[in-house]
């Protein structure tokens, strides 16, 4: 049991993601966890709605996972990929080649999804580098986009509603088009045709790539768009010699009903960034992976090599683990599963659609999201949530699940019954 003195060293000394350490947000102490649960230091059981922000996709504690890594423990936990291979890496590359879209067949192992959109971009501009396309230095992007932390994710995260406004004046100044208003299962709007045609027409000598969030834009505002989009934008990138690169670190391994986003609009990136659910949320790693194209390219231009290599790139207990996730994901009939959880999330959520305080409900595959019209209290909302027996992290307007594969049913209904609540009693939640 945590004491009062290591709670309050937390509160005092410890960041937590986007949290101020003069105000924090309140923390609950987590003892365990396993299955769909998370059990609190006072021995109150959570639901997870969450799965630890996209990645555990099969719940937590999973026999077959930790056993994928007690047994690369016997043999190393490490060793440095400079020069050196292991089977763990080998095989883990030959499964993400063999899943993800066609000609996406060499890979780049590394830390974590921001890492992941850091190492495309700069394929991106050596590429061009190598082919002597020296004004080829911007990136283009859509607006309400999410790509991480980092300096160069940040500089195409939304410029001004994302979380990284302050540093617009230090960061590299790239295009941006509207989000795309066209809605999923729908045809392309023209106004999303006209943007897309203007902004290549106009920028694309200095057009390195197209980076965006397919389907799904995450944490800049989980907004769903029309396949159709994405097919325009392939077509247009293809015709105005410019990369195209998905950032699938949130959509990947079935998230959105298909096995990655880009199979919605049945095409292949150039470019293919992966993290999260990657390791079924048991460790931090991601892989970047491009085509033999892109890959050559680079290889072939003046510094012969690609410039990247982290220290923990192909950790083997994190490769392990990566392959035994996706083959358990594809042991069971996943699609089935997420299926289901679309399914029970429309019956619980969508009624709120009628509700005034609430804008619009989106659910698609795995993901329910519940917008309303005004910002929530975090602190507030999440205390009743915890109360409810239910773990669940909005932000700004948006209350939103993305709950394991392996949720029964029932207790899917359990975490939506605590956002109806939330909604109908105690509307004081809203700022």
């Amino acid at each position: 049991m945590l004491s009062n003195l290591q709670l309050d060293f937390d509160k005092k000394h410890i960041w937590h993601p986007y949290t101020s350490l003069i105000n924090p947000l309140p923390v609950y102490a987590v003892k365990s966890a396993k299955g769909v649960y998370l059990e609190l230091e006072d021995g109150r059981q959570l639901i997870d709605g969450m799965s630890s922000w996209w990645a555990a996709i099969h719940g937590y504690n999973h026999p077959v996972l930790n056993t994928a890594i007690q047994e690369q423990l016997t043999k190393m936990a490490h060793v440095m990929f400079g020069g050196i291979t292991h089977e763990a890496a080998i095989l883990l590359c030959q499964k993400l080649v063999d899943i993800t879209p066609n000609g996406l067949d060499r890979v780049f192992l590394c830390d974590s999804g921001s890492i992941s959109v850091e190492v495309a971009i700069k394929m991106a501009f050596q590429y061009w580098h190598s082919l002597g396309k020296t004004k080829k230095t911007k990136l283009l992007t859509i607006r309400k986009g999410y790509h991480g932390d980092t300096f160069g994710a940040m500089s195409v995260c939304d410029p001004v509603g994302g979380m990284h406004h302050l540093f617009s004046s230090i960061l590299p100044k790239h295009f941006f088009i509207d989000e795309p208003i066209s809605k999923f299962g729908a045809a392309l709007d023209p106004i999303d045709e006209q943007h897309l045609e203007q902004v290549f027409e106009k920028h694309h000598e200095e057009i390195a790539a197209f980076i965006l969030e397919p389907i799904v834009q995450g944490a800049g505002g989980m907004r769903f768009y029309s396949a159709a989009f994405l097919q325009k934008a392939k077509a247009l990138c293809t015709q105005y010699n410019i990369l195209f690169i998905f950032d699938e670190i949130a959509t990947g391994f079935g998230r959105t009903g298909k096995l990655f986003a880009a199979n919605h609009a049945e095409l292949s990136p150039d470019i293919l960034c992966l993290g999260k659910a990657l390791t079924g949320g048991m460790m931090t790693m991601a892989a970047t992976l491009c085509t033999k194209e892109v890959a050559h390219t680079i290889c072939k231009g003046e510094a012969g090599v690609f410039m990247h290599g982290p220290t923990f790139m192909a950790n083997p207990l994190a490769c392990s683990v990566s392959l035994a996730s996706i083959n358990l994901l594809l042991s069971y009939d996943w699609e089935v599963l997420i299926r289901q959880i679309e399914q029970t999330l429309s019956e619980e959520l969508s009624p709120l659609n009628d509700y005034s305080i609430v804008k619009e409900v989106r659910i698609l595959g795995a993901i329910g999201v519940v917008e309303c019209h005004q910002s929530i209290n975090v602190a507030t909302i999440q205390k009743f949530f915890v109360e409810q027996g239910v773990w669940i992290r909005p932000f700004r307007n948006l209350i939103y699940i993305m709950p394991p594969y392996i949720t029964p049913t029932s207790v899917l209904r359990q975490v939506c019954t605590a956002i109806k609540k939330s909604l109908i009693i105690d509307k004081h939640f809203l700022i």
